[in-house]
């Protein structure tokens, strides 16, 4: 009697006998968003109809031709990126190692650092305004900041908290101080754990750079995006938005890799 076989789903089916066809997909998703966007504008008598993809097109070929736009407002957002990226290392790193790896330090910052992380980014907005001078680097930086460093903190003292105890007791048969085992089990140990911090701080600065940039200055792709509605430029809105989502499509990306090199735990 013969046996019957599992019953293989036609989707599981496509995938294993069209492998070069799964290659395909995202560029259908990307053809099928573009739709939805033309369908939507298309049949809008609204607003959005002045947002249709085609427009938008042309005004980023426009932007991407565009020397000024490139110096004077894609550099002034990277500059503020990288600002509030370093800062957040800075200070993130070293704290989630002092939270996971002493328990006296995670008592004691346990509520403040849940408090902090909970409070908005953008509730820090009049604080940014009235402490630092319009205009510059320093307000955007320090919102972005706000919402960047407690991926960081928290993955850094998850990953401590979920070492291998065994490799902690190996160090302290060997004699090893408490630096000596920072240095050299706790901090290899966590590396994949703080890269996903890291990927997961990259997104929240890039989503706070747009409104962050909202904050009295005259440069950026978020004041660009804000001049180009007061201008009534809807075209370019859509097309600036294309910008930003490439950049930070394109850092996620590296972040993925570098966390796929190095996930060995």
């Amino acid at each position: 009697m013969a046996t019957k076989g599992k019953k293989q789903s036609s989707s599981d089916g496509w995938i294993d006998a069209e492998p070069e066809a799964r290659g395909l997909l995202p560029f259908v998703g990307i053809a099928l968003t573009l739709g939805v966007w033309y369908v939507l504008t298309y049949f809008s008598t609204g607003v959005l109809a002045n947002f249709a993809p085609q427009e938008a097109f042309v005004a980023l070929v426009d932007l991407l031709t565009n020397g000024e736009f490139y110096t004077q407002h894609v550099r002034a957002s990277m500059t503020r990126f990288a600002g509030a990226l370093a800062l957040s290392l800075v200070v993130g790193l070293p704290l989630g190692i002092l939270v996971g790896y002493f328990d006296v330090a995670e008592r004691l910052s346990s509520v403040s650092f849940q408090f902090l992380r909970m409070i908005s980014p953008v509730a820090w907005f009049p604080v940014a305004l009235l402490t630092f001078e319009s205009g510059g680097h320093a307000a955007p930086i320090f919102i972005m900041f706000m919402g960047g460093v407690w991926p960081l903190v928290f993955n850094t003292a998850h990953g401590i908290k979920t070492l291998d105890d065994d490799w902690l007791k190996v160090a302290d048969s060997l004699g090893g101080t408490t630096r000596t085992k920072i240095r050299k089990v706790v901090i290899p140990g966590v590396i994949p754990d703080m890269i996903t911090g890291l990927r997961l701080s990259i997104g929240w600065l890039w989503i706070l750079l747009v409104p962050a940039e909202y904050l009295g200055v005259n440069s950026g792709m978020g004041y660009f995006i804000l001049n180009a509605r007061q201008q009534f430029s809807y075209a370019e809105i859509p097309a600036v938005m294309i910008v930003i989502g490439l950049i930070g499509f394109t850092l996620d990306l590296t972040v993925r890799k570098l966390r796929g090199r190095w996930s060995w735990r």
